[in-house]
């Protein structure tokens, strides 16, 4: 509607959806069509973009823009009281499963709402349900397939599982790696080992990975009742053998024509 009234905030500022965005948008519907005196609304950063903005809000908009947007306002305000009282109602439902809820928003990428969603699907008696993490996996479609034909085993599709937790966990994935630590380090690793950052399907199997180590970590949590540990970013460069990361190491730089002398230093 703003576009079609030749109003161009979104062109300025990255969403409409902020308290600057709001306070324009309500001053247009109340009858102010200065650009300069509509762009003095903008608070906190967007101040420095007032001589855009006063540009960006000068356009045609009329009585009937007007109407539409106030109806459009209307609707998302319904629609927050609608999620507020939800939130509330999921709070309340929750709270005889806040220990296990608080346990798990210690897993980097699962906040209160992710963690309210994994009990809802998986329960807290998980291991009444789920032997092990792997059958767990297997519910949730995490798991590798099965794929091996002559005696060789080849990679395939992931299993069908409980599409609700499986994008749940996807998304969560997606906000682990976002923060350094195992899981972050473990994405790099399966990014690095399927085609690098330049392609895409090797960061949607790279996140698929981190997905399935978060649901195991999950199982893990929800046994022992004990909160996440993080091995740490530098876990598998812990796990190389030094001397033979040496010989790796030395040999690459001897095919790029260097000659390379070790001197041993004490611990």
């Amino acid at each position: 509607m703003l576009q079609d009234a030749g109003i161009k905030i979104d062109s300025v500022a990255s969403s409409i959806a902020t308290k600057s965005g709001r306070v324009m948008i309500e001053a247009l519907i109340d009858g102010e069509r200065r650009g300069l005196v509509l762009a003095q609304l903008a608070k906190g950063k967007m101040r420095s973009k007032i001589p855009d903005l006063s540009m960006a809000l000068e356009g045609r908009f009329g009585d009937h823009h007007a109407l539409m947007c106030r109806l459009h306002l209307d609707h998302i305000d319904h629609l927050d009281a609608a999620i507020a009282r939800l939130d509330a109602r999921i709070e309340q439902m929750t709270e005889p499963f806040r220990f296990w809820r608080d346990l798990l928003i210690t897993v980097p990428g699962i906040g209160r709402h992710a963690a309210a969603a994994v009990i809802s699907e998986i329960g807290v008696a998980v291991k009444e349900f789920f032997p092990g993490d792997a059958h767990l996996a297997s519910r949730t479609g995490l798991c590798p397939g099965n794929h091996e034909s002559a005696g060789k085993r080849r990679g395939g599709k992931p299993r069908k599982g409980n599409t609700h937790l499986q994008t749940l966990l996807v998304e969560c994935a997606w906000s682990a790696v976002r923060h350094d630590g195992y899981l972050k380090s473990l994405y790099h690793r399966h990014v690095m080992k399927n085609g690098g950052y330049r392609s895409t399907t090797a960061k949607k199997k790279a996140i698929v990975v981190v997905a399935h180590a978060m649901i195991v970590i999950i199982w893990h949590i929800m046994v022992t009742g004990k909160p996440y540990h993080d091995l740490g970013a530098d876990y598998f460069a812990s796990l190389k053998d030094p001397e033979r990361e040496t010989h790796r190491l030395i040999a690459r730089l001897e095919a790029l024509g260097h000659h390379v002398t070790l001197d041993t230093t004490a611990a």
